[in-house]
């Protein structure tokens, strides 16, 4: 099993601590981390800090977790990719998702309708530039060159690069069925090893129905991983941002993360918590949370009970565990992650 992390976020800039970003990638891939996330949401960018690390690290692997389609057009990510895998040495990764329509129609103004149908012909659209061919495309949503006007099909002048991987994260049956089918890897959440099948069940029918199989997509999927004997404890501060999940990752009637927990056997939770919420009673809505519903989306407890949720990540298919070790410091989160890298390897 490999295992990642993620920098970036929501949050991501506010503190102005990207200096403490680097150093914490630097020794993750001295420590044998195999790839960095960066996250986007509506706070830094995905691509700029990837850039700066990529001058500062060698091995790592580099993805982006994720683009979201609706901030660029797909000839704009496609050439994005391609400079990012030019100037990495090919360490780059091409994460993309759909996000909610929250960020999508009030950040970017853009409409969220057919998620899906958008992804796929991105998709479509940045396997032709990757392929070095001529960007000509007629879909639903994309049209390239725009008709009645004076462009042309173009064929950007750097050189093809089909090698680039594609992961999605998607959360969705028919996304997770069409991430099966058509990409390198999955990005995960709302996961929990204890109901895998909730997800794993719609990727394997894609991979299957596109003459794959799910080991060919690497599922990355982990959760936040902190030691401690007392595992309630260590669930209590996590359960904010899990009701943070369950209520606001999208609007009332769209979050696909509440649907893929409910789909993991916590519907009652899913929809209490997120009622709560929507109607402003935060303290509440937190309080609702199950400890155990934290619990079996982490890797919390003491060293044996840590090994025990690794294992059972891998056991239900996960092939790249992706981690964010707790700490107060950049010194304890490095010292826990070291401990999770030697769990991982034994």
């Amino acid at each position: 099993m490999k295992v990642s992390i993620g920098i970036g976020g929501a949050a991501s800039g506010r503190k102005r601590d990207f200096d403490e970003q680097v150093d914490y990638v630097v020794e993750a891939e001295k420590l044998g981390v195999d790839a960095v996330w960066s996250a986007e949401a509506w706070g830094q960018d995905a691509i700029s800090p990837l850039a700066y690390l990529a001058a500062r690290t060698s091995r790592i692997q580099l993805g982006t977790g994720i683009m979201q389609i609706s901030a660029r057009v797909p000839a704009m990510i496609a050439m994005t990719a391609l400079t990012m895998a030019s100037i990495s040495n090919d360490r780059f990764i091409l994460g993309l998702g759909a996000s909610g329509p929250q960020v999508v129609e009030g950040l970017q103004g853009r409409p969220f309708k057919a998620p899906l149908t958008r992804m796929k012909e991105t998709v479509e659209i940045i396997k032709l530039a990757f392929a070095g061919e001529k960007i000509e495309y007629h879909g639903k949503y994309h049209e390239l060159p725009l008709p009645g006007g004076q462009g042309k099909a173009l064929r950007l002048s750097q050189p093809g690069n089909a090698n680039i991987p594609i992961y999605l994260a998607t959360l969705g049956p028919h996304a997770l069925e069409y991430t099966g089918a058509a990409a390198d890897g999955w990005l995960g959440t709302s996961f929990t090893p204890e109901h895998a099948a909730a997800h794993l069940d719609y990727l394997r029918r894609g991979a299957e129905g596109a003459g794959r199989s799910l080991a060919d997509i690497d599922i990355q999927v982990g959760g936040t991983v902190a030691f401690g004997d007392n595992l309630e404890a260590l669930a209590e501060p996590l359960k904010p941002a899990m009701a943070f999940t369950l209520g606001a990752m999208g609007s009332a009637t769209t979050n696909f993360y509440n649907d893929a927990f409910k789909r993991g056997g916590w519907e009652a939770a899913a929809l209490e918590v997120q009622r709560l919420w929507i109607a402003g009673r935060r303290p509440e809505a937190i309080a609702k949370v199950p400890p155990e519903m934290v619990i079996q989306a982490n890797l919390l407890g003491d060293t044996e009970m840590v090994r025990n949720r690794i294992r059972a990540f891998r056991d239900a298919g996960v092939t790249t565990l992706r981690v964010a070790p707790q700490g107060r410091d950049l010194a304890e989160k490095l010292a826990t992650l070291g401990r999770v890298m030697d769990l991982v390897r034994g």
